[in-house]
């Protein structure tokens, strides 16, 4: 019995023996590659700033291609004019207020000149006619930043940053409102009514010489 027991005690132990051996001399068996984890959130962020930098770009892209759609057009100026524009309005239809009662009636006519004053002045040309931004670079309108500059065609957005200052379109309601015919013009407000200028602009020699260059 104790022989069979001692028997027993030495097969575990070298079996125990054994497997300390074994699992201590396997060693590394192959070529090993080390895991690689992505980092997520850094992932993440890179797609985050690309898609960006497409956003970013298509919204320059249609500010700088967009016109709105009544966007008022006039021929340019030949000769140098002035009128005065009475500014008095007569309401088309009732005025109301949120609970549908008549703030001013139909027929009902004012000038908003007498309400406020418009210290601004605007400033009209066609952003398109290099002699007409010539026109308004040497102008004393130009170094007036206080004056509204609308565009009866070209792109605001490329004059915003060709210019350094804000850039507007002409719309056909406030081209009726002033009664504006010819670009350039300038509206300045006398008292209770709008002067408005007009100016011709007559190309340079360089001008004239480009102009009539062969393509």
């Amino acid at each position: 019995m104790n022989c069979k027991l001692c028997t027993l005690l030495f097969v575990c132990l070298v079996a125990s023996s054994a497997q300390a051996t074994i699992t201590k001399d396997l060693g590394v068996v192959g070529k090993t590659y080390p895991i690689v984890e992505p980092d997520i959130i850094l992932e993440m962020k890179q797609k985050m700033a690309n898609q960006e930098r497409v956003n970013s770009a298509m919204l320059r892209n249609r500010l700088r291609d967009y016109k709105p759609a009544d966007l008022h057009e006039l021929p340019n100026a030949t000769k140098n004019n002035q009128k005065i524009v009475d500014m008095t309005y007569t309401l088309p239809a009732d005025l109301l207020d949120a609970d549908g009662k008549i703030i001013y009636p139909k027929g009902f006519t004012f000038n908003p000149l007498d309400y406020v004053t418009f210290r601004r002045g605007l400033v009209i040309l066609n952003g398109n006619d290099r002699e007409q931004l010539r026109w308004f670079e040497e102008s004393p309108y130009y170094e007036n930043h206080q004056a509204m500059l609308l565009i009866t065609d070209g792109s605001a957005y490329d004059l915003i940053s060709q210019l350094q200052r804000p850039v507007f379109y002409l719309t056909k309601d406030i081209a009726i409102r002033l009664q504006l015919a010819t670009v350039p013009s300038v509206v300045v407000q006398e008292q209770d009514k709008m002067r408005v200028f007009e100016f011709e602009v007559k190309p340079t020699e360089t001008d004239s010489e480009n102009r009539n260059a062969p393509e």
